[in-house]
């Protein structure tokens, strides 16, 4: 495979990403205007509790799509599998897209967003596994580290492109009251029809070598075969779970701990929210490419340390400020370390396994912890703020990044032990 022709795969890989997680985020960044749509007659906070209830149900069914769409991957390739989960991500946008509200049909509202969801969490299961294996295999040995940053490069241009989007129309497009009544729909249609561009896109990529390799010895990705390889799942399910929580923490919650918490406007605490991701995004491939000189596993302890340590001040600190620079420069630190964990974590996973179970093998574990830990997050600090509670999340997540941190001091660095070649 000539050099261009290996970067056009990559790239086709990658704009395919950054459609499946706009879509999949535009739902926690529009949540503010929509809930009392699907869930009226309650307060703010409940209104939000429900949409974040349904948040978190979208990652249980993460783990069936990373099941399904694993075995796939490693049965047909990861050209094939990537194709499918954006077709679900395309039709789940739609349907919420389209869906009236409480007041039109009732009880049937919020059930058909809730199917949605899960349509959606079987598209970003599949996604998350396929995408790391596909991008780790087509990267070459002594920059895999930084082509694989761009899983999450992507994931969060996805993320920053929901957020601009709603920007432009608080800002330019629309009033409050007509994005609160049917202005939120809009970015959902938009994600539909940009899943159908990353469906035609993905149609010319090239399959990986390492996948054609594995085809042809006939080895087959089963999930008996992936338990032969306990220790690594056991590793993924590991140095994931503090790093969910985290990242979840300080994305997809950070805009609504300002508002609920801070005491921040909704277009204060969006703005902070898209200068801390872009700068976030940035950080990426920078910390992919230390990787490849340093190895994974001081980034993994870095993280592990900084976040241990840090995030019980760092959110008491934040929760009190009410400066907008104060702000994100607290919130800026979070993602500091947080990039020792994301621009690496794809990478790390596929250097656990063969390639006849190795998209299985990312994504399955890594979508049931994520499911567990990193869906629930959002919910975890809703309810202990309406329990009154509220600092308990923060130790909560300190927690979770401590226990990942052990996995971090016991396990290999996968850049001198990698299996990407097997």
């Amino acid at each position: 495979m000539t050099p261009l022709h290996r970067l056009k795969s990559i790239i086709g890989g990658s704009i395919g990403n950054l459609v499946e997680w706009y879509d999949w985020y535009i739902y926690s960044a529009l949540s503010l205007y929509f809930a009392p749509v699907f869930f009226p007659n309650a307060d703010f906070t409940a209104q939000l509790l429900n949409t974040a209830a349904i948040f978190a149900v979208g990652f249980l069914a993460r783990p069936a799509g990373s099941w399904l769409m694993g075995l796939y991957a490693d049965r047909h390739g990861r050209k094939a599998a990537l194709t499918v989960s954006v077709t679900f991500m395309c039709l789940g946008s739609l349907v919420i897209a389209v869906t009236p509200g409480y007041a039109e049909i009732g009880i049937a509202a919020p059930a058909i967003l809730l199917l949605a969801r899960l349509l959606q969490g079987l598209s970003v299961g599949g996604e998350y596994g396929t995408s790391a294996t596909y991008l780790s295999e087509m990267a070459l040995e002594k920059h895999r580290g930084f082509y694989s940053s761009f899983q999450y490069v992507t994931l969060i241009m996805g993320q920053l492109l929901a957020l601009a989007l709603l920007i432009i129309l608080q800002q330019f497009v629309l009033t409050p009251a007509q994005l609160s009544s049917w202005g939120w729909r809009i970015p959902f249609f938009i994600g539909a029809a940009c899943a159908l561009v990353a469906f035609y896109l993905r149609r010319g990529i090239a399959e990986t070598e390492a996948f054609t390799v594995a085809s042809q010895r006939a080895e087959r990705g089963t999930l008996r075969e992936l338990l032969r390889h306990p220790r690594a799942v056991l590793t993924v399910f590991g140095l994931t779970l503090g790093g969910t929580v985290a990242f979840y923490t300080y994305t997809t919650y950070m805009q609504k701990f300002m508002v609920n918490t801070s005491g921040f406007s909704k277009d204060d605490a969006t703005l902070i929210s898209t200068a801390a991701l872009f700068v976030f995004m940035l950080l990426q491939p920078v910390v992919g490419a230390l990787s490849d000189r340093i190895g994974r596993r001081p980034l993994l302890l870095a993280f592990g340390v900084l976040g241990t340590l840090g995030t019980v001040p760092l959110l008491t600190a934040l929760g009190g400020t009410k400066d907008t620079w104060i702000a994100f420069a607290l919130i800026m630190a979070g993602l500091v370390a947080v990039s020792g964990y994301t621009s690496i974590n794809a990478v790390v996973k596929a250097e656990l396994f063969p390639a006849h179970v190795r998209a299985l093998g990312v994504g399955l574990p890594y979508a049931l912890t994520v499911a567990i830990f990193g869906g629930s997050a959002e919910y975890v600090a809703l309810w202990l703020k309406v329990s009154g509670h509220e600092p308990w999340f923060y130790w909560y997540v300190s927690t979770c990044i401590a226990l990942s941190l052990v996995i971090y001091a016991i396990m290999p660095d996968t850049k001198k032990h990698s299996r990407i070649e097997t």
